[in-house]
């Protein structure tokens, strides 16, 4: 029995010993499964996702580019007015062609105030017409003809001496600014639909004329004439047109003369200031003459870099564009010259400077002292003179008995006075103006002072009415008497 128990006992003990070895094995461990090595080129290529995709992520919208550049500061104020700033801030690819401030300030004056109090309409329209749908980087756009905007219009493109230009004039001066809803190329000026050009239609030659304000007497004569009307329609004209300072000018009442004859005279005039066809500045200055309307040729001289028509009169403004020609602005009327010729023979019907100054009435002593020195018939005849002709009150106030002595002595003290209020030839107010001083018939000089817009012979003596033309010279009202140095 004892051995029984003994045996049992020593069976659990081996079964006991067989289960712990069994647990006591090591469990298998998994195994990995084979793996491939990227390549270099994979791993760069993902790299340049990453990169990419940073870039897109970091990068500035049109207007945020805008905003921070400093030099768009009027195209962001037109885009946030027109409410497109938020457009061009949003999702989409578009192209800007982005004028600086620069650009704006050159439109004319009033344009951009203008525009902004249009909004939703001229604004609009001037902006769209900047921007062309989707991304046309530089090296595509030199490749095009033209692109359309999204205000629905094209713009012109082409490529002169490397350099791009938009609608012929509007260079682009920045290239490829990326941006992450497109692309910006800066323009020297702004855009203007093809559209909104053609509403502001440019004045005609008349219209110019009447709203400059420096040609009154001009536009008189020519609405006198019915010529008016033929500057202010179809055709091409190149007018030299003569400022109010100029028929001023003319010898005291020519403009009204010319006025009493619009039909034939005043006609003459003004279509002899006009050539046919358009001739610009640097046209004219190749040129020896131009035929006008009025059949007749101006000669045209470039002196010292100023244009002189029939060696007189001065070009002194060029190229005022008008609808229908070109004006230049002229210092003195001109003259045809079959009119001159008339105008010279009238002269020489007209009255002498002694006719003159007996006629007038205001010269009774110079007229007796010129008798009496036997200088009136000199001055009555032949010849060219100048005379600085002293009214009855400059002898007035000469000292009392001062013209009785003269008068005793009419080939002496009296007859060198007179002669030294006569020059040579003759010598018109705008050559007097010039001159310092000027040689008497007496031989001594009297001297020419220009003050406040008065002239004055020898420091005191003032010219008070100038140009009365004689047949034989020209007369200049003084208010004293000359006397020579001597």
């Amino acid at each position: 029995m004892k051995n029984l128990r003994n045996l049992i006992l020593l069976l659990i003990f081996g079964l006991l010993l067989a289960a712990c070895g069994a647990s006591a094995e090591e469990t298998p461990e998994p195994t990995a499964e084979p793996t491939v090595a990227p390549t270099e080129e994979a791993m760069e290529e993902d790299e340049m996702v990453e990169e990419e995709m940073d870039e897109e992520m970091a990068m500035d919208s049109i207007v945020d580019i805008a905003v921070a550049d400093g030099r768009f500061t009027t195209l962001v104020t037109a885009l946030e007015a027109a409410g497109l700033a938020e457009t061009l801030a949003g999702e989409g690819e578009f192209t800007v062609f982005a004028p600086t401030d620069d650009a704006f300030a050159a439109l004319p004056e009033g344009t951009v105030p203008s525009l902004l109090e249009d909004p939703e309409g001229a604004l609009t329209d001037v902006l769209l017409y900047h921007v062309v749908e989707g991304t046309v980087m530089a090296e595509t756009v030199v490749t095009l003809e033209s692109a359309t905007t999204l205000q629905g219009e094209d713009v012109s493109i082409i490529v002169t001496d490397g350099s791009v230009f938009l609608n012929d004039t509007v260079q682009v001066i920045i290239t490829d600014i990326e941006a992450s809803n497109g692309v910006i190329h800066v323009v020297d000026a702004v855009l203007l639909p093809p559209s909104m050009t053609a509403e502001e239609e440019m004045p005609s030659i008349t219209e110019i004329a009447v709203e400059d304000g420096r040609f009154t007497t001009l536009v008189t004569a020519l609405e006198a004439a019915g010529l008016a009307e033929t500057l202010a329609g179809e055709g091409e004209f190149t007018v030299f047109a003569p400022t109010d300072d100029a028929f001023a000018a003319l010898p005291e009442g020519t403009v009204a003369a010319l006025l009493e004859d619009p039909e034939g005279a005043l006609t003459d005039v003004l279509l002899y200031h006009v050539a046919a066809g358009v001739v610009p500045a640097e046209t004219v200055v190749t040129l020896a003459s131009a035929t006008t309307l009025q059949g007749e040729d101006v000669t045209i001289a470039v002196e010292d870099g100023n244009v002189i028509l029939n060696d007189s009169v001065q070009v002194i403004i060029t190229d005022i564009a008008a609808a229908n020609g070109i004006i230049h602005v002229i210092d003195g009327v001109l003259l045809p010259p079959s009119m001159s010729a008339a105008a010279d023979e009238e002269m020489m019907d007209a009255p002498s400077i002694t006719d003159i100054a007996v006629e007038d009435g205001r010269f009774t002593t110079l007229v007796a002292a010129l008798e009496a020195a036997g200088l009136a018939e000199t001055l009555a005849g032949e010849g060219e003179f100048t005379v600085f002709a002293p009214t009855d009150d400059a002898f007035a106030a000469l000292p009392e008995g001062t013209v009785a002595t003269l008068l005793e002595d009419p080939e002496g003290a009296l007859t060198d006075i007179l002669l030294y209020h006569v020059v040579a030839g003759i010598v018109p107010a705008e050559a007097v103006v010039t001159l310092d001083s000027a040689t008497t018939l007496s031989g001594e000089e009297v001297t020419i002072t220009v003050t406040d817009g008065n002239v004055f012979l020898n420091d005191t003596v003032q010219v008070i009415i100038t140009d009365i033309q004689a047949s034989n010279g020209i007369i200049h009202v003084i208010d004293a008497v000359l006397l020579p140095q001597s």
